[in-house]
């Protein structure tokens, strides 16, 4: 039998974040079966299951040796290690090889792409009020537009690529790398692709959207760089609103994240197996 996959989450008190780290757990486990691996995923904080009882549960059904991979963008903090660490003295038994980070890989920039044109195509839908599907905002005009705003060109429509923000400066400048990246392989044809993060660091929601309209841009699409919906997603969505209420004139439409799929599944398997190369 094959190390078993531990996917560990920074965490998070909102329920649609766990229900879809959830869901994607359960995919893999699927896709996992025919090699008799066993995934688990386990949390940081604020959030069950926590990341000692998943590595309890494993080590007591006869697991002592995994995969641990952090579902992260960005560069992993110290504190996915520290974690490892401290379950490794809980187990001293356990030992344990990291799965690189997801991002940026080309399928992770791509799947950033169908975001993008799944609400570049809402564009040609009639314009309505900002709605909720479920319990969320999803690609919707964040206000109405003019008739004339309909026909605007590929190239008078920016983009802002929206990070989560660290105190950690290289995993801020990552986030600018992956928006550099994905405007030379993916969006081109658009006016810009500028980056904002949600919270901690600058610039903001408002302030990418800002940039965009002081660049001309008569409409701006939101690509969120995120994982999974959640109270992150809805931040965004809260600046972007509070922005489109100032700026009436703007077209500002709001992209899906990433979400649990097969393309996000693909990356996570390549990064477990890439790791399998350095065990015994």
């Amino acid at each position: 039998m094959k190390p078993p996959l531990l996917l560990i989450g920074q965490g998070s008190h909102d329920d649609a974040y766990a229900a879809e780290f959830g869901r994607f757990v359960h995919r893999l486990r699927c896709r996992l079966d025919h090699l008799a691996a066993d995934v688990s995923g386990g949390y940081l904080e604020r959030a069950t299951p926590r990341l000692s009882d998943s590595v309890a549960s494993l080590v007591a059904r006869g697991h002592h040796r995994l995969v641990a991979l952090p579902l992260s963008l960005s560069r992993v903090s110290d504190d996915f290690s520290a974690a490892m660490e401290l379950e490794q003295k809980r187990h001293p038994t356990l030992m344990y090889d990291y799965g690189r980070p997801l991002g940026p890989d080309p399928r992770v920039l791509a799947l950033l792409a169908e975001r993008l044109n799944e609400a570049a195509a809402e564009i040609s839908k009639p314009a309505r009020p900002l709605e909720l599907v479920g319990a969320r905002p999803r690609l919707r005009a964040v206000d109405t537009l003019l008739e004339e705003s309909l026909h605007v060109e590929p190239g008078e429509t920016a983009v802002v690529l929206v990070g989560e923000g660290s105190t950690d400066a290289a995993a801020n400048a990552e986030v600018h790398r992956v928006s550099r990246l994905f405007w030379e392989m993916h969006a081109y044809d658009f006016m810009t692709v500028e980056t904002a993060f949600v919270s901690v660091t600058p610039p903001g929601v408002p302030g990418g959207l800002e940039r965009c309209r002081r660049l001309g841009a008569k409409r701006v699409i939101v690509v969120p760089y995120l994982l999974f919906a959640g109270g992150m997603l809805e931040r965004v969505w809260a600046q972007a609103l509070a922005y489109g209420a100032g700026h009436p004139d703007l077209d500002i439409r709001c992209a899906e994240v990433i979400g649990d799929c097969e393309t996000l599944a693909d990356v996570v398997i390549d990064r477990y197996e890439e790791a399998l190369q350095f065990v015994p």
